[in-house]
């Protein structure tokens, strides 16, 4: 989660979902940020996943979905963070025992079917870190660390993710300074 120091437009009040961290470097998606004006159904109807006529027989829950602003990274690119139980072969990065990711239209392909993975948050661009630059970003009190929470992350709520996720490892917004020192 972003400190509140941390002012750069892509990242004020975000809560980012580490995929990958390693010697290599990080990479996360931004997921509390909606994307202006951007519904999974227009992303769809755009991509030509679906035509118009299909849009009426969507699911409820796909068409309405918000697009997350998922970060400055190559942020025309589509990322879709879901529960496990949907798998693209040669696609799906497995995250964790609740979370997988695939980038690739297959997804959105299933989602539209409704044959999708029950859970989903879609996010346009990724925070790509290089090797080393989170942890110093992290030591510099840019950020602060909470579990992974897939409760939290498929939360259709995302305007109130920040706080929530502050709550989960006990720190009111209220009394978070702005400013960090060292001892």
């Amino acid at each position: 989660m972003a400190m509140p120091s941390l002012q750069d437009v892509h990242f004020n009040r975000s809560v980012v979902y580490v995929c990958a961290h390693s010697a290599e470097g990080a990479m996360g998606i931004v997921v509390n940020h909606p994307a202006p004006g951007v519904n999974l159904l227009d992303l769809l109807l755009q991509l030509k996943v679906i035509d118009s006529s299909a849009a009426t027989r969507l699911p409820e829950t796909v068409g309405g979905q918000r697009v997350l602003s998922g970060g400055p990274v190559d942020a025309t690119r589509g990322f879709v963070l879901h529960s496990t139980d949907y798998r693209a072969p040669d696609a799906t990065m497995e995250i964790d025992d609740s979370v997988s990711m695939t980038a690739t239209l297959d997804v959105l392909r299933a989602m539209a079917q409704g044959e999708g993975p029950e859970k989903a948050v879609l996010a346009l661009g990724y925070a790509g870190w290089s090797p080393g630059q989170l942890e110093k970003e992290i030591l510099a009190n840019s950020w602060m660390i909470c579990p992974a929470d897939s409760a939290l992350l498929f939360d259709p709520e995302h305007e109130t993710k920040y706080e929530r996720a502050l709550g989960v490892i006990g720190v009111d917004l209220r009394f978070l300074a702005d400013e960090a020192g060292h001892a």
